[in-house]
């Protein structure tokens, strides 16, 4: 489904991505594991399109992305979750969903507000409430939310879990599997590697912009090198 080969990305003159490639098929889970600085981000930023590589390739069912606006991005299939969430403070919960789909014009926005509420109940009983005064936790959940009004066939998830409770942090990552479990691919940054290798089908380890290591998420999770460095083993 999506295919990189050989990014190259700089900023300035930091050079962040080494010729990193990799692929997610569809229906997969891929998680992306790496320190702070290793390109994670980076990664994410550059196949939708906010960044562009110097070298390489990004392809989208064999479509090329490199150059591709943002906005163009989203219309052809992909949502991206952004470290930091990054809602809309001043707005509602149904605004910021709404906003979401803001590229659609069929007739299926208030269907797809249902299976948000489903998914995340927190939200229909905050809809009217300005979404800066929720809390972290709820206001991850509208950023997932929000991606998902685009319909995405492919979602970009930056660091779900990030300061939230630990309860929370299961929770949502229990969402992030029912929302592939309903046909939504997904490409994983997060830092807790336990919570993404437990959903994720495989992974990709990143060091200084180089993709170090590959392989199934249960063979990530034995790698005693994988362990020592994110498992805290």
């Amino acid at each position: 489904m999506l295919r990189l080969d050989g990014l190259q990305v700089y900023y300035g003159e930091i050079h962040a991505l080494k010729g990193v490639s990799l692929d997610v098929q569809r229906g997969e889970i891929v998680t992306l594991l790496g320190n702070n600085g290793a390109g994670k981000t980076t990664t994410l930023k550059t196949i939708s399109g906010l960044l562009a590589p110097r070298q390489g390739s990004i392809e989208l069912e064999g479509k090329p992305l490199v150059g591709v606006p943002p906005h163009d991005v989203v219309g052809l299939g992909i949502g991206h979750v952004p470290e930091g969430r990054r809602i809309f403070n001043r707005l509602t919960v149904r605004e910021n969903l709404l906003m979401g789909a803001f590229l659609r014009s069929d007739g299926g926005v208030d269907g797809d507000l249902q299976r948000v509420f489903t998914l995340f109940p927190r939200l229909q009983e905050r809809i009217a409430q300005v979404a800066g005064t929720l809390s972290g936790g709820e206001q991850q959940m509208l950023a997932i939310g929000r991606a998902l009004m685009a319909r995405p066939r492919l979602l970009l998830l930056d660091e779900p879990s990030m300061g939230l409770a630990p309860v929370l942090v299961e929770q949502i990552f229990e969402t992030i599997a029912e929302v592939n479990r309903q046909g939504t691919t997904i490409l994983l940054v997060e830092q807790n590697a336990a919570m993404a290798l437990g959903i994720a089908h495989r992974g990709y380890v990143l060091e200084t912009g180089s993709v170090v290591l590959a392989g199934t998420a249960t063979d990530l999770a034995e790698n005693a090198d994988v362990r020592r460095a994110y498992l805290g083993e």
